[in-house]
């Protein structure tokens, strides 16, 4: 009823009288046409990553009306930044009030509107409703990396379907 355990290739081998099998005998002492092949690691596919974009370009709905009458619709928002949703925290306007935050955090991450020379919050609070509401949904998306939609199953008939997991207000997640 003696046992003995040795390594085979990582794995623990048993013999004796009370082993199911016997241990199998070391690669070096086993007949050339029963050794083992070396294990060779399978080749790795190389990984296709895509490049990092970090400027987006929209198409406002209505478009932003200036001063002079020209309508800016085209435009391109930047990823947003820790500092970017940071910073207007210590604007007063929005500790006043913070829905004030998605207008200071949009004229932040908005590059360029049109052909204006630059775009700031007093912009960003001159446009429709419908214009920032387009806009709050487009940051949403783009700083979300597209997982803000989690696949569930219905409790009650089985059936899959996807819910949106985004944050409430621009800021939030």
């Amino acid at each position: 009823m003696r046992r003995t355990a040795g390594r085979t290739g990582g794995a623990v081998a048993w013999a004796g009288q009370d082993a199911a099998e016997p241990a199998p005998e070391p690669a070096a002492q086993q007949p050339p046409d029963r050794q083992a092949a070396p294990q060779q690691p399978a080749p790795q596919q190389p990984l296709l990553q895509e490049p990092l974009r970090t400027e987006f370009p929209f198409q406002l709905p209505r478009g932003y009306v200036d001063e002079s009458g020209t309508v800016h619709r085209d435009g391109v928002m930047r990823l947003s930044t820790a500092r970017d949703e940071l910073v207007p925290l210590r604007d007063v306007r929005v500790q006043e009030n913070p829905a004030y935050l998605s207008v200071v955090l949009l004229g932040r991450v908005i590059t360029r509107l049109g052909t204006l020379p630059l775009v700031h919050d007093g912009i960003v609070e001159n446009m429709f409703a419908s214009d920032l509401a387009f806009l709050q949904d487009f940051y949403r998306q783009i700083n979300a990396e597209g997982h803000t939609r989690a696949g569930v199953r219905c409790p009650h008939c089985s059936e899959p379907f996807e819910v949106e997991l985004g944050g409430s207000r621009l800021g939030e997640s």
